[in-house]
């Protein structure tokens, strides 16, 4: 059915360097990657791919965790890394549907029982002969023609609704920039303002981590917030009674303003949907007048610029000193509530949104489930 594809590029007349992802399949690298990073005097060894020809890619990752299969669906030829393996039909198919069921997890129990356990943890090892040897159940020409456009179709539902949330979220940003920074909705000339630093107006504390030698710490009751999780209604870890009792770890309210501090979600912000213990890479900001809500939009808003003053590069961590020193100004009790109000809208739209984008994705799974194995 497959046969290897092992023709190289070896006049380097080629320079569309392919690479394969477990999200976006087949796609040009300096797409990907914002720029080219092989060397394109060092390409001999890559090989030329054509349309509908499939690369496999054996590099797993929480996508893939058997690595992508994808096809290409370039008019133009490219070339691809040695590290890949390369095939095509050897007659006529329908490439969509293979597509689809190598997007399925219909082949991975056959790789799991076949492939070697090498070295390597972040690689399939699988010999070619044994990848080839791959039993396929294969349906008629119709069937795979109704089962590939019922699937492409869902696909496109999927994908018109990921644009929906991106723009929702675009036109929120927008909506803030233009309350907040121009002041040009629902403020009027009566509005009254006052200009505060933070540090004046509100509470501030962090938490801390128990430690993780100690297994009593830890399968508790208690959820246990950590900065990646500031959106949740759950968490990964809980923390028992004394873990929290002989560690610095902290209690936040359902409804406490929390930012995260550390790491790849510095200045994020939320309000907490869940009562639980916070650690050090958590500020948990209680406010004396201030809306909790509009602070948690304002500082949404902010923290581009935040990052950017306060981060070198987008390296380092935010800490509760930075935030107390925001100065901001705040309009009068009802102005805030009028904000709250209006952006609570997009919230809840852009929230719904999502959340049918979830089901979306979690029926096509269902359905690829039932389809293919």
């Amino acid at each position: 059915m497959f046969a290897k594809n092992t023709k190289k590029n070896t006049d380097g007349q080629i320079t569309n360097v392919i690479c394969n992802s477990a999200k976006q399949g087949l796609i040009p690298q300096r797409e990907y990657f914002d720029k080219d990073i092989a060397n394109s005097d060092n390409t001999s060894g890559y090989y030329i791919i054509e349309e509908n020809d499939f690369v496999y890619n054996p590099r797993k990752s929480s996508d893939a965790p058997y690595g992508p299969i994808s096809s290409y669906k370039y008019p133009d030829a490219g070339i691809v890394s040695p590290l890949y393996l390369c095939f095509r039909a050897k007659g006529a198919i329908n490439p969509s549907f293979y597509e689809w069921y190598f997007r399925s997890s219909a082949w991975h129990r056959y790789v799991y029982m076949s492939g070697d356990s090498g070295a390597r943890h972040d690689r399939v090892s699988i010999k070619d002969d044994v990848f080839f040897a791959m039993p396929i159940s294969i349906p008629s020409a119709r069937e795979q023609e109704h089962i590939a456009s019922f699937l492409d179709m869902i696909d496109q539902r999927i994908d018109k609704q990921r644009a929906l949330v991106d723009n929702l979220k675009k036109y929120k940003r927008g909506v803030m920039r233009a309350i907040f920074r121009e002041k040009a909705i629902l403020f009027s000339e009566t509005t009254k303002w006052k200009s505060i630093r933070l540090g004046d107006e509100c509470t501030f504390f962090s938490g801390g981590t128990p430690k993780s030698t100690d297994s009593s710490f830890y399968g508790g009751n208690i959820p246990f917030i950590r900065s990646g999780e500031i959106h949740g209604e759950k968490t990964e870890l809980f923390l028992s009674d004394d873990g929290l009792k002989y560690s610095s770890a902290k209690m936040v309210s359902k409804g406490d303003l929390i930012v995260a501090l550390y790491g790849a979600t510095s200045g994020e912000v939320d309000i907490s949907k869940i009562e639980g213990a916070i650690n050090q890479a958590i500020l948990c900001i209680r406010p004396t007048w201030i809306n909790r809500v509009f602070l948690k939009y304002l500082l949404e808003d902010s923290k581009d610029d935040i990052l950017n003053t306060y981060l070198q590069g987008g390296q380092g961590n935010l800490s509760a000193e930075i935030i107390k020193n925001l100065v901001f100004d705040i309009p009068d009790e009802r102005s805030q509530l009028a904000v709250v109000g209006f952006l609570d809208i997009f919230e809840q739209h852009i929230n719904s949104s999502i959340e049918l984008l979830e089901r979306l994705t979690v029926l096509r799974s269902g359905l690829m489930q039932q389809l293919f194995i």
